[in-house]
């Protein structure tokens, strides 16, 4: 693409007048785990409380994204690490709107989830890293994921055949498997505030 005819259009209500309207500071919760860790959980528990306390957000999950904006995407590298750049723009976009985004994704590499943070900006974006070990996962194979991929049958699933790059110093860390569900949205909460 030739970006040498394009103009970036400043728009005369921005951000900051977006989020006095709305009554509260834009940022994105970034959740990344294995799949099976309980990150959709957390985030769709963590969103309804947010939502009770009358703040305006939306929750973007994994599995949801790829049904629509990213369908044309697979699982290689190559395709993750497209996956995760599109997200990180909508984030961008929907923070931009004044509004709290919480983002559910494996985003298995450490680069990326960089990228994420460098594309939403680095004081909007909060790195939940749900740290349940892949044996709690792997028991718990929600979509029954863990076993096609023990059988060979799914290529380039997280944990089996493709690296999980942890994150090194998250800003909140929850361990499912040790903390209740409650337990999980009060650190992340508390963090917020």
């Amino acid at each position: 693409m030739d970006n040498n005819n394009l103009t970036y259009h400043i728009t005369k209500t921005d951000r900051k007048k977006r989020e006095e309207m709305l009554g509260q500071k834009a940022v994105t919760l970034w959740f990344t785990g294995l799949s099976g860790s309980g990150k959709s959980t957390v985030a769709d528990a963590l969103e309804q409380k947010l939502c009770e306390m009358g703040k305006h957000t939306m929750l973007l999950d994994g599995d949801n994204i790829r049904f629509g904006l990213n369908s044309d995407l697979g699982f290689s590298e190559a395709d993750r690490v497209e996956n995760i750049r599109r997200i990180a723009h909508v984030c961008k976009l929907l923070n931009d709107a004044g509004v709290i985004v919480l983002a559910s994704f494996v985003s298995p590499y450490a680069a990326d989830r960089q990228k994420a943070k460098e594309i939403i900006g680095e004081t909007a974006f909060t790195e939940i890293y749900v740290s349940t070990p892949i044996e709690e996962c792997e028991r718990r194979d929600v979509k029954g994921l863990y076993k096609k991929a023990r059988a060979g049958e799914i290529a380039h699933f997280t944990g089996i055949s493709d690296p999980y790059e942890a994150p090194l110093s998250p800003d909140v860390a929850i361990d499912t498997s040790k903390l209740s569900l409650a337990e999980c949205v009060e650190r992340v909460l508390v963090s917020l505030k």
